[in-house]
Order: structure tokens, then sequence, then C-alpha cells
């Protein structure tokens, strides 16, 4: 059996029949199975708008003879006799966990929010009434913020190769779909990630690993630099390594971390709102049409330099998605966006943000510490505004003039929304930027400048950095590591799962 990897150019609407025939037709072969191993849509012509696959055929005599896979993690198990306590059930925790058990160790996942069922009926009860659940809501539960996202799975991060592939085929082996192995942008949606979710649960599970939902580290007893405990409760948990990997929003545990000698720096992130458009529109801004057989959803990436200081780029683009309240307490009104798998809802909706520095928003030089009041004061600022969850908004031509908003459009925002100048919101310096940024979108994608936008998106990451060595220990700590999103090392789903993976075999292999 050899095996070749050849190219094709395949409309938009291909069926699987159809595929096997024009590889015949490339190949000149008439027995033969097939995998794609790569897929990524052409619409730089709007005229010929096309799917660029790359194709492994396998067949007796053909080609090379077909190459073993790339060997992948090497998990090795041995009853260790060594106990593991991991905070937060997001991709860095939970795989982390997950890798820690299937070697050997002994390991607790404590989570401060609800398991993902319980999760789903306080988002309703949240989207229905405006009451904030703690435990069950968009930022905090299993699976952590991304559960409840479009589930995208694309990464810029190096080296993470073997970590990646080992994410992934757990992911399509707790139900995710397959084609996510060789999207060039892959994505899960939030319906499915709920079931991907639950079954890699019941898997950690099986294994002997145990979870404890709606269990809130508060902190942690140290000495010396060694971590002996973690106090959730009024129970104090000892183990022999401890692995905090918090997410990005979890500013009580930063506090508790700084408390205990933890120490972080500050770091550029971004602040901005969320564009909101019709799918429509978004379509034939991209593609020329309503529709595209076979293609889901136009997506946009758009990225400017603005005023040259503070680049102004989309975040986190949901394709036929909805505009959500991110909250994460009870007095902040924060939004983000999701989408299900087929991408079929009405609207559209991506962040549109500027990056920017903690020192450049507060005018002065400023602490991790004050660089977290900082941004949880504005958070809570948009929620005083609105006296609750409505989202304060103004269209992109409003933001543009400093104009007031004259009417409430339509929106797939639950919670409704207030009219409001968001210009005057944010910091001058952010404003500044966002305006020269939201021009240059303008001219690049037809019709951007009839979105909407919403406030306040503010968890593209973190503010804070965590001080770590290469394995991921804290530093001037023996057996305290920070893992994921929320130790400003990682970002998205696939790197703070790889994250928290390399942190586990940096254990397994007593590095």
């Amino acid at each position: 059996m050899g095996t070749r990897i050849i190219d094709i150019k395949a409309p938009t609407g291909y069926s699987d029949e159809e595929l096997r025939q024009m590889v015949a037709r490339k190949t000149g072969l008439k027995s033969f199975t097939w995998q794609i191993e790569g897929k990524s849509l052409d619409a730089r012509k709007k005229t010929d708008i096309h799917w660029l696959l790359r194709v492994a055929v396998n067949a007796v005599g053909f080609g090379q003879p077909e190459e073993e896979p790339a060997p992948g993690l090497v998990i090795p198990y041995e009853k260790r006799n060594k106990r593991v306590v991991v905070t937060g059930s997001g991709p860095a925790g939970f795989f982390a966990a997950f890798v820690l058990q299937r070697a050997g160790f002994d390991t607790i996942l404590l989570e401060r929010g609800a398991e993902v069922k319980k999760r789903e009926q306080g988002i309703i009860r949240f989207e229905r009434t405006g009451t904030f659940d703690p435990a069950a809501n968009y930022s905090y539960g299993e699976g952590g913020a991304g559960t409840f996202s479009d589930g995208k799975l694309t990464s810029r991060s190096k080296h993470i190769s073997k970590e990646r592939a080992f994410f992934i085929d757990s992911y399509i082996n707790a139900g995710a779909p397959a084609e996510i192995r060789y999207m060039a942008y892959p994505h899960v949606g939030s319906d499915n990630l709920r079931r991907v979710v639950r079954a890699l649960r019941d898997q950690y599970r099986e294994m002997g690993g145990e979870i404890r939902f709606e269990t809130t580290l508060t902190d942690l007893e140290t000495e010396k630099g060694v971590v002996s405990g973690a106090v959730a409760g009024d129970q104090s948990l000892a183990a022999d390594y401890f692995i905090i990997a918090p997410g990005h929003s979890a500013y009580d545990t930063y506090r508790m971390l700084m408390r205990r000698g933890v120490g972080f720096r500050t770091k550029n992130f971004a602040i901005g709102f969320r564009a909101e458009h019709l799918q429509e529109e978004i379509n034939r801004a991209q593609w020329g049409m309503r529709s595209l057989a076979g293609v889901k959803a136009a997506e946009y990436r758009l990225t400017s330099e603005a005023d040259g200081s503070h680049p102004v780029y989309s975040f986190c683009m949901c394709p036929g998605g909805m505009v959500v309240p991110a909250a994460t307490g009870p007095e902040l009104n924060i939004v983000n966006g999701m989408s299900n798998y087929r991408r079929n809802g009405r609207f559209a909706n991506a962040g549109c943000v500027a990056g920017i520095h903690p020192d450049q928003l507060a005018g002065k030089t400023v602490s991790p510490a004050e660089a977290l009041d900082w941004l949880e004061n504005l958070e809570h600022s948009f929620y005083e505004f609105s006296n609750g969850f409505q989202a304060p908004f103004c269209t992109i031509g409003n933001f543009l003039a400093g104009t007031e908003p004259s009417k409430i459009p339509e929106t797939s925002y639950p919670l409704g929304l207030k009219p409001a100048r968001l210009w005057e919101m944010v910091p001058p310096v952010v404003t500044h930027a966002l305006r020269a940024g939201l021009k240059d979108f303008n001219m690049r994608l037809r019709g951007y400048g009839s979105g909407i936008l919403l406030g306040l998106e503010s968890k593209t990451s973190a503010p804070v950095q965590a001080l770590r060595e290469p394995n991921g220990l804290c530093i001037g700590f023996e057996n305290l590591f920070i893992a994921g999103e929320g130790s400003g090392y990682a970002g998205g789903i696939v790197s703070s799962a790889a994250d928290g993976i390399k942190i586990a075999m940096n254990l397994v292999n007593g590095d």
C-alpha cells in the first residue's frame, strides 16, 4: 500500500462522491481510499470561491510507501502515590488533571462553577430574568468560559504539535466533529462543546479522577515556598503538587495568589466593544451573495495599525451567533460572543478591541493589583450606567461621529440594549484608537459601518502575567504551578490546553 498527497480545488457544495471522482480523475486510479488532510476556503475572488483540499490517497502500488505516523504524546502509566490538586476545569486545568490521572497520579479537580447542565440552566435563567448566578454563568463552570463560545480551535502557538494532536484526538473521541482535525479554522460550536466536556468528565472519572464542582479555592497554605494545602470552604486539601488554572477572569484568585507571594507583572491586553451585524450583510461583503452552498456562514478577520501606537483588531468572530452577557460578578457588565456548530443564526458578532497597556489606561505606572482594580472598576461602571445587564450600545456611525443613538435596533443580545455615548465610557486613548481602526474596517469590509457596538468587551486576556519558570512553576515556589490563560502565557482553547498538558508532562517526566 502506498500513499500520495494531492491538492484539489473543489466547489463549495461538493459531495463525497464528487470528491471521490475528482481524486480518481487526478490520480487515474479506480480503487483507492482517501482522507482529507487539510481544508480551507479560498474566497479571494467572489466569482471563483472554492475549497482548497489536501487529500491523502492510498492505493496498492501507488506513490511512496505509506509513512508511519509521527510519534504522539506518550503518557507512561505507573502508580505514583503522588496527589495533585488542580484548580479550574477549563482546558488548561482539565487537561492537566486528565493527563496526570492517566499517568498514575491521584488528582482532585476543583471548579468554582457548576457542572455543565446546571450551568446551562443558570444561563437560561440569567437571560430571562437578569439574575446573575455566581456558580452558573458564561464565565465560570465546567469547561471554563470556552464551553459557551464558538469553540474556535485555531492557535498561533509554536512547539505544541504533540499536545495539540492529543487534545484534538481527545475532543473527537468525546464527540466533537472529526473535521476539527483538518479544517484550517476549526470550530466545535457551543452546542457540541457541552456534550464534549460531559464526555471528557466521564472519562476522567472512569480513570479514578475526582471533580468537585461549586468549590472555590479561597486560599493556599504556604511556608518557605512550599504549598501544603489548598483551602476550599472549610476544608484544606493536602497534596504534593498544586496547579492553578483560573482563567483570565478570576480576579479574586489572582489577588489571593498575590497575597501568598506569587509574582505577577502587568502586560499588554485589549479592551473595546463587540460589533454586531446581520450575518447576511457579512455574507454579501465576503462572498457577493446571501449564502454559499457547503459553507455555513462568512467570517472576517480585521486588523488595523489605527493610531500607530495601539493596534485595533477583530477578536473571537462568531458567525451566525449571538452576543451574550458574560458578567463575572453580580455588578459587572461585560459582553462576549458565542455560536453553535451550524452557525445559522441571523446575526454575526466579533470583538472590536484596541491593544493597550494598563499603565496607559490608568495614566500612571500601576502594579498588577492596581491594574485588576482599574479594569474591574471599568466593568462596574458599565453595570452602573445600565443599572443592570442591559448592554450600552451605539451604532458604528454614532461612535465615529460622536452622535447619540436615535433608536434601538434588532440584536441577538438577550437582555436588551441601552443607548450610550460609548466613546465617553472608555479612556480617550481607547476611543482615539478605535475610531481610527473602525475607519479602516469600513474601507476594507463593505457594509461594516452599518453595524452596532455593544460594550464592554474586556476579557480578551488578563492585564497581568504570572512570573513562572519555563515548566510552569511559580518563581519562588517548589510545588505550585500556574497554567493557561490565567497565567498570561496562553490564549484560547488550544494553547491553554497545551499549556496544561505541558505542565502535567513535566511532572510525569520528573522535569
